[in-house]
């Protein structure tokens, strides 16, 4: 009773680790593949009752042989024949799940998109005047804006961006370019004294608005940037701004610096450097929130480096290249080695039982 006893629980752990493999096979083959006809898996169900069907059978199937005496095999050892003679069973399982397999159509997907990018043609407008030097900024204010404004291009990977510099005149350091490298390096040359003194706010905005106003693209704009109040040139802020709307070109002013005073150049030394003194900073805000209203942008205050930061991070954000995606995919067939795997059990199993577990009747 108890050696029959044994032999089902050994048989029932036995099919339990089958249905087990077919279960982590089947798992498997669901991750890697996509399946054209997965309801065939359902036929894997079939494996279930034929283990429970063979753990029937194999506790009710005895063969008989009488002897006079079994004292010739006492202390004989069963060998690892004994653990493996149902192997068989577990090949056969295994070939009926991967022709399962098989009938569901396994398939690889090969994909690849074709991204077209409608880019932004920006225009950065600096005002490059001696006031720029003030320290209210570190190093100081042009320092700090073109540290901020070159971390910017380096985001806009997919649009033309332009560059402006204006004093009490203006003209352009860098026209519209995708090659942000030669941009940057344009940018870090950049020095306060190129031109006649003064900020000539409305020059430096016209002559922006110059080179978008043949840009065929979708999206122009105007960064336009200063720490003080327009008093040069000959084209005022607010002229300039209806110049940019009727190009509908969009004008996102900052104003740059300290609330109050900041340590700013005064005078110009005999040694060429500048002399410093503390000077109320004056930006004309309501000229350039005017600006801004009029062309659709927004105007910005920045009183510090990490503000101008997040200044040039909301341009961006309100400043999105589109990008139009097309996605392509080619499937491929996959169940040829399936096929191989199913009848590599199928003749392991036959190999099995006509040597190593063959039985005499």
């Amino acid at each position: 009773m108890f050696k029959s006893l044994g032999k089902y629980i050994e048989n029932l752990v036995f099919v339990l680790l089958i249905n087990l493999m077919v279960f982590v096979g089947w798992r498997v083959a669901l991750y890697w593949f996509e399946f054209q006809s997965p309801y065939f898996f359902y036929l894997l169900l079939i494996i279930p009752v034929l283990s429970c069907w063979f753990v029937w059978k194999s506790g009710n199937v005895h063969a008989e042989i009488r002897l006079s005496t079994l004292g010739n095999f006492a202390g004989i050892k069963r060998n690892w024949r004994v653990f493996f003679k149902s192997s068989w069973f577990l090949f056969r399982m295994l070939s009926l799940a991967c022709l399962i397999i098989v009938i569901a159509r396994p398939q690889s997907k090969s994909s690849w998109q074709n991204i077209n990018a409608e880019g932004i043609d920006i225009v950065i407008a600096f005002d490059v005047s001696a006031s720029m030097l003030a320290k209210d900024f570190r190093p100081n204010r042009l320092q700090s804006a073109k540290a901020v404004a070159e971390t910017f291009i380096e985001k806009r990977r997919d649009d033309r961006i332009g560059l402006v510099i204006y004093e009490g005149e203006a003209f352009t350091q860098c026209p519209l370019t995708t090659d942000h490298r030669v941009l940057k390096q344009l940018l870090s040359e950049i020095r306060t004294g190129w031109v006649e003194g003064g900020t000539a706010v409305g020059l430096g905005l016209a002559t922006a608005v110059n080179r978008l106003r043949e840009s065929e693209t979708k999206s122009k704009v105007i960064i336009l940037l200063t720490d003080g109040v327009n008093n040069a040139g000959n084209i005022p802020p607010i002229t300039a701004a209806e110049i940019a709307k009727t190009y509908g070109i969009r004008v996102y002013t900052i104003g740059v610096g300290t609330r109050g005073k900041a340590l700013s150049p005064v005078a110009l030394g005999t040694n060429g450097q500048y002399e410093y003194g503390l000077v109320d900073v004056e930006i004309d805000e309501t000229s350039m929130k005017q600006i801004a209203n009029m062309t659709g942008g927004k105007y910005f205050r920045a009183t510090n480096q990490e503000a101008l930061k997040r200044v040039y991070n909301e341009i961006d954000q309100l400043e999105k290249t589109k990008l139009k995606v097309t996605e392509f995919s080619r499937k491929k067939e996959e169940y040829f080695w399936f096929v191989v795997a199913a009848m590599f059990f199928v003749v392991l199993e036959f190999l099995t039982r006509i040597t190593l577990f063959k039985t005499i009747p």
